[in-house]
């Protein structure tokens, strides 16, 4: 199935984005240490800009800075515990201030207001909240007042109990209905439409055949009207079929990534920036010639 990716414009406050064109990637850095799959690699300032400017050189279009393990419990470890506001600002603002030198956007992935504040004073230029602006009161406004956009992803429950006995009746309307919702929210506290990005929230909140539901429907989501962002890059369901764990998931990853590209999506959240690049080079070399673009 090849569906069409609709062109969107993406206002990041003068480093706009056109996103249809080509799939973009979004590059994973966790400044953590115990996040599932890099947890304390990167932790340190210098690790962190040095491992962002590999990933720049290996294709990526925006780098994700995360400071909070949203990690559920499961069979290769516990939850991710809770931090504080403080702490999630000193792991994350001097990365962020570090990266955007670079000359990349920076996108910090975060569900406290006052972390995204300090990160969009720091210069990074997309909010992602995996909250959906549910869980801090002020985070509408923050994004509101900057001149930043905003990825608002599904989850059902919290990371603490997201994954204790997930259940829809049909997952794509529910996901649907929940994500209008949420994008109404901002428009309404101020958001322009064309900083709205839309995440399906793979993973979070969803049994196994949810997720594979997700990414096979996926082409559903593009009359929400905003650009879609998807995240797979070696979650559990990616590695189920074998029973594999982090660390052997990058065949399943792709494989994943390689369907949603199919299906339209504009923006990847990846651990693995050069693979991930290299197969969406591919990828689209088949659409283009299905759509009668190549020469």
């Amino acid at each position: 199935m090849i569906a069409e990716r609709p062109p969107f414009h993406l206002s990041l406050g003068g480093s706009d984005l056109h996103l249809g064109s080509r799939p973009h990637l979004m590059g994973i850095l966790n400044v953590t240490p115990d996040s599932f799959w890099d947890g304390g690699r990167f932790s340190s300032r210098q690790a962190a800009v040095h491992r962002a400017q590999e990933m720049i050189y290996e294709g990526a279009d925006i780098i994700d800075i995360g400071g909070e393990s949203t990690r559920p419990a499961g069979p290769y470890g516990k939850g991710a515990p809770a931090i504080s506001v403080d702490e999630e600002i000193r792991r994350t603002i001097p990365v962020v201030e570090a990266v955007c030198a670079l000359g990349i956007p920076v996108s910090i992935d975060t569900t406290k207001a006052e972390v995204a504040r300090q990160a969009v004073s720091a210069g990074a230029r997309i909010i992602n909240d995996v909250s959906a602006l549910r869980f801090d009161p002020e985070m509408a406004s923050v994004v509101a007042e900057s001149d930043a956009s905003v990825v608002l992803m599904h989850m059902q429950g919290t990371p603490q109990t997201m994954q204790k006995a997930p259940h829809y009746q049909d997952i794509v309307l529910e996901i649907s209905e929940f994500l209008q919702k949420q994008a109404e929210v901002a428009v309404g506290a101020g958001v322009r439409a064309d900083r709205i990005l839309l995440d399906p929230g793979l993973g979070f909140g969803k049994a196994i055949s949810h997720n594979f539901e997700i990414v096979a429907r996926l082409a559903e989501f593009h009359p929400l009207g905003h650009p879609l962002l998807v995240g797979a890059s070696r979650k559990g369901f990616t590695g189920h079929p074998l029973r594999l764990p982090p660390e052997e998931r990058l065949e399943g990853s792709l494989g994943v990534l390689s369907l949603c590209a199919e299906r339209g999506a504009h923006l990847f959240r990846v651990h693995d920036v050069a693979a991930s690049h290299r197969l969406l080079t591919v990828v689209e070399s088949v659409r283009e010639s299905a759509s009668g673009k190549s020469s």
